[in-house]
C-alpha cells in the first residue's frame, strides 16, 4: 500500500486550500476601521484595555460592510475577552501590530479557561501581532506542587467557521496557546509559538471535534505537544513545521472516555523535529471506549536526537488510576509512515505498543530510515500488524 488517502480523501483535503484561495479573490469593498486607540485603549501595558477592544468589535460585528479592527504599535492590557457571534458581517479582519498581555498575576485568569476566544463567528481574520500570556508564575506554582488553578489557553476559536490566522506570535501561554474547537475552515499559518520546555500543560496548536483545519509553516516549541489532536478531528493537514522543544505532533490522548469521536484523515507532511520527547506520536487511555483512529499519513519528517521518533502508544493510565489491568478500545488502522530519517536519542526507535483487544492494523513503514548514537536503532511491535517497503531501518517488526 503506497498511500493510505483514498482518491475521495485527496479531494477533500483540497478543500480548505480552495476555500481560502476563494475568499482571498473575492472583492472586498469599502472597509471601515475601528482603532482600539480611539475607543480609549492604551499601550502602555497597565491600563486595563478590555472595553475599547469589545467595543472595537462590537461595532465590526454589527456592521454592514467589511470591517477591521486596528491594533497600533504598543502593549494592551487585557482580561478575559470574549469576541463572539453571531455577527452581522461576515468579513472581520483583526490588524495587529502591537502587543497583547494578559495580567501578571495568574489567579486573574487562573480558573477563567480561556483568555482571548473568538466563539460563533464566520469569517474573522487575524493577521500578525504578539499574544504574551504571562504565564511563568502558574508554572512556578505547578511545578511546586501547590494547588493551583488550571490555566488559560492564550487564544481559542470555537464553534465558528472560515477562520484565519496568519503571522501570530504566541509565547508563555498559561496552558494551551492556540485551540481550535468544534470549528469548520480554519487556516493557521507563519505561527510563532514559544514556551519553556519544562512549562507543563503548554500545548502550541490543539485541534478538536474540528474539519478542513490547515496548519502551515509554523515554529512551535513548548513543555508540551507541538500540535495535538483531540477527538473528533476530521481533514486535518499539517504541513512545513518545525517543533522543539516539546513532545511532538500527537494525536491523542485519545479514549479517556467511553463515548468518543474518532480521528480520520489527517495529514503530516514536512516535519522537523529537534530534540523532542516525541516525533509523530498516536496516544490513547487503557479504557473501554468507542473512539478509532483512522486514515492517517506521516509523510517527509526528519528526526534530530527526538527520544521516540515513532510511537503508538495504547496503555497510558497516569498515575494507574482509574484504569490498571484494562486496555484500550480505540481500534487504530490504516496508519502510513513514509519518508521518516533521522536520529533517535533512544535505542528504540519504532514503538507499537498497541490494544491487546483491538490490535493495531494496516500499519504501513516506507523509506524509514532511524539511526541511534550512528548505529542501527531497533523497533518493538506489541499486538501491531502491518507491511513493510522500501528501504526500513530499524527492520520492522511485524
Amino acid at each position: 500500500m503506497k498511500m493510505v488517502q483514498p482518491m475521495t480523501y485527496r479531494v477533500l483535503s483540497l478543500l480548505p486550500f480552495l476555500f481560502f484561495l476563494h475568499i482571498q479573490l473575492l472583492p472586498t469593498g469599502a472597509t471601515t476601521t475601528y482603532n482600539v486607540v480611539t475607543l480609549g485603549a492604551k499601550g502602555d501595558g497597565k491600563s486595563d484595555s478590555t472595553m475599547p477592544f469589545l467595543s472595537a468589535w462590537d461595532s465590526a460585528c454589527g456592521s454592514d460592510h467589511p470591517a477591521t479592527v486596528y491594533v497600533p504599535l504598543g502593549t494592551y492590557l487585557l482580561g478575559k475577552t470574549m469576541f463572539s457571534g453571531p455577527c452581522k458581517n461576515g468579513d472581520i479582519t483583526f490588524r495587529i501590530d502591537g502587543t497583547l498581555v494578559a495580567p501578571s498575576d495568574y489567579r486573574v485568569l487562573g480558573n477563567a479557561a480561556n483568555w482571548l476566544i473568538f466563539d460563533r463567528v464566520s469569517g474573522v481574520s487575524v493577521y500578525g501581532g504578539t499574544l504574551d500570556g504571562q504565564g511563568t508564575g502558574l508554572w512556578t506554582c505547578k511545578r511546586s506542587g501547590q494547588n493551583c488553578p488550571t490555566g488559560a489557553t492564550t487564544l481559542e476559536s470555537s464553534n465558528s467557521n472560515n477562520i484565519f490566522v496568519s503571522g501570530l506570535t504566541s509565547h508563555n501561554s498559561q496552558m494551551f496557546h492556540i485551540v481550535i474547537n468544534n470549528c469548520n475552515n480554519v487556516k493557521v499559518q507563519g505561527a510563532k509559538v514559544s514556551a519553556s520546555r519544562i512549562s507543563p500543560n503548554t500545548d502550541g496548536i490543539h485541534v478538536s471535534s474540528s474539519s478542513g483545519v490547515m496548519i502551515l509553516n509554523s515554529r512551535i516549541g513548548t513543555g508540551d505537544d507541538c500540535i495535538s489532536i483531540g477527538p473528533g478531528t476530521t481533514n486535518l493537514w499539517i504541513q512545513n513545521i518545525a517543533c522543539g522543544p516539546g513532545h511532538g505532533i500527537s494525536i491523542g490522548s485519545l479514549g479517556k472516555d467511553l463515548n468518543e469521536a474518532g480521528v480520520q484523515n489527517v495529514t503530516v507532511n514536512t516535519v522537523t523535529f529537534t530534540g523532542t520527547k516525541n516525533g509523530v506520536r498516536i496516544k490513547t487511555w487503557a479504557k473501554p471506549s468507542s473512539a478509532f483512529v483512522r486514515g492517517v499519513l506521516f509523510q517527509h519528517a526528519t528526526m534530530v536526537n527526538v527520544q521516540n521518533p515513532i510511537i503508538i502508544s495504547q496503555n497510558y493510565c497516569p498515575d494507574n488510576k482509574n484504569c490498571p489491568r484494562q486496555v484500550s478500545g480505540v481500534r487504530i488502522s490504516d496508519v502510513t509512515y513514509q519518508d521518516i530519517h533521522g536520529s533517535s536519542a533512544t535505542e528504540v526507535a519504532v514503538e507499537f505498543d498497541c490494544s491487546k483487544e483491538y490490535p493495531c492494523n494496516g500499519i504501513t513503514l516506507e523509506d524509514v530510515n532511524l539511526t541511534y548514537e550512528n548505529k542501527a536503532a531497533e523497533a518493538s511491535c506489541v499486538n501491531a500488524g502491518g507491511s513493510a517497503s522500501g528501504l526500513v531501518k530499524p527492520s520492522n517488526c511485524f
